[in-house]
């Protein structure tokens, strides 16, 4: 009796052939883990650099109050200017430093590392967006309660916060992922970032009543402003909570959108 090499059979080399590239290539990463695993990398490498920028936007925003205390001394329009400058800090964060950084990544030949690992285009935008909103956290804090002892407003509500801060960062940071890998070039994408930052700037902090109609139409269309306006409600003495679900739930929606396209960018300028 012949021994015949199972590598002659009908069939049989294309069977190894499959079996060894699945065997080569490993499992498809899921999800969750990359994300985590691209969020601790993030969170990491930004530590350092970050930091110092985040005391920057603190003292930005707590700035900007102090000149408003001369102008502003209370009511409706002291809500506004403290609610407007703590979630500057998350459009500083999330809008203008993520634009430069996937600007610069997609201009230096970064995206290409990032292309090579095994891990989702989702990921790689939600790790970088969560980390970079991550370093918000304490200065949205700090602002938010250095706003509210200035202009005479009570803290009992800062714990809505929880929900302003990674809503509203979702929705700014899928905003700032997409112009930083839409921009041809990272110059472009810095002066997107910065003409985002601006305009959370001037139409988060000044009261809505103040400005024209063609600007409050401009403001509407702004992510922040329902987290600036979800925040401001709650300084109320009776605050309307479904109002408030309302505006956190626009944010919510605008934020799995803006993180959908900042992906879908990801996945175009990486295959470039």
């Amino acid at each position: 009796m012949s021994v015949v090499p199972a590598g002659v059979l009908p069939g049989a080399g294309a069977a190894d052939d499959g079996v060894a590239d699945r065997a080569a290539l490993g499992p498809r990463a899921r999800l969750w883990p990359s994300l985590a695993a691209v969020y601790r990398a993030q969170l990491s490498r930004a530590r350092v650099a970050r930091i110092p920028l985040l005391f920057v936007a603190t003292f930005q925003s707590i700035g900007i109050m102090i000149m408003m205390r001369g102008v502003v001394t209370g009511g409706a329009d002291a809500r506004s200017v403290v609610a407007g400058s703590s979630v500057l800090v998350v459009a500083y964060v999330g809008l203008n430093l993520l634009a430069q950084y996937f600007g610069q990544l997609r201009g230096s030949g970064g995206l290409d590392h990032y292309a090579t690992l095994p891990v989702p285009a989702a990921a790689v935008v939600l790790g970088a967006a969560g980390a970079y909103a991550s370093f918000t956290v304490p200065g949205t804090v700090v602002t938010a309660v250095f706003g509210c002892v200035l202009f005479g407003l009570p803290l009992s509500h800062l714990w809505v916060l929880a929900a302003v801060i990674p809503l509203a960062g979702a929705a700014l940071a899928g905003l700032g992922a997409a112009l930083g890998l839409l921009a041809p070039r990272p110059e472009l994408a810095t002066l997107l970032g910065q003409l985002g930052m601006s305009a959370a700037l001037l139409l988060g902090v000044l009261p809505a009543h103040r400005m024209p109609e063609g600007v409050r139409f401009a403001r509407d269309l702004l992510p922040s402003t329902y987290g600036v306006e979800a925040f401001a409600k709650t300084f109320g003495e009776h605050p309307d909570w479904m109002s408030v679900l309302g505006d956190l739930g626009v944010c919510a929606a605008v934020g799995a959108a803006s993180l959908a396209v900042a992906a879908w960018a990801y996945r175009r300028a990486a295959v470039r």
